[in-house]
């Protein structure tokens, strides 16, 4: 935990990472290129959680996992930058961390990792094949990645960056890109907030 918080330190100090994962999400105005924004998923405390629990509010949606080295944290850090940015406005939305990594993101793992950015983030997790379903809908690419020859249990997953809006009525409305500006997001979801 020491670590992680040594590391969050750091790219608040650095600002926007250049870490890059192989497939940032583009940044997309009104089209969703296939994505069908459903999710049934379990919540730290083992509860079932759906895109649908979440009407009337906006859900901003990342997909990683806890040991992830750079990516992840940093969007979570940026993710609660956002929230800390939009102030009252944050109640419209729900943050939330999808885990990629099932086998070892069990819900409490979850739970403590993402309490440490903000404890408005939740993390959802659940089976290998609801995980897979839900980040195939969102159009999400992971892939486990082991060294050869190396223990099995140690891997890394290589996986979509970026983060995912939804509307108050469950619907599509925009990806942002991997290490899109704080500043840029947040304004362009105070924005959104203003016309509607």
């Amino acid at each position: 935990m020491i670590r992680l918080g040594i590391l969050c330190l750091a790219l608040l100090v650095a600002g926007p990472a250049t870490a890059q994962a192989n497939h940032s999400l583009e940044l997309l105005r009104g089209e969703n290129n296939g994505i069908n924004p459903r999710y049934l998923l379990q919540d730290p405390n083992g509860r079932s959680v759906s895109s649908e629990d979440f009407r009337g509010r906006f859900q901003l949606i990342s997909f990683g996992y806890t040991y992830c080295p750079d990516v992840c944290p940093t969007t979570l850090v940026e993710m609660a930058e956002i929230l800390k940015q939009l102030g009252k406005q944050a109640d419209r939305f729900q943050a939330i961390f999808i885990s990629v990594d099932p086998e070892r993101d069990s819900g409490q793992v979850l739970k403590t990792y993402t309490e440490f950015f903000d404890p408005r983030i939740l993390g959802l997790t659940g089976s290998p094949a609801l995980v897979r379903r839900a980040a195939d809908n969102f159009k999400i690419r992971y892939a486990k990645v082991r060294e050869p020859g190396g223990d099995p249990g140690r891997y890394a997953v290589d996986h979509s960056a970026g983060m995912i809006l939804l509307g108050p009525q469950g619907e599509f409305i925009k990806k942002f890109a991997f290490s899109t500006p704080v500043p840029e997001v947040t304004k362009q979801l105070g924005e959104l907030l203003n016309n509607r």
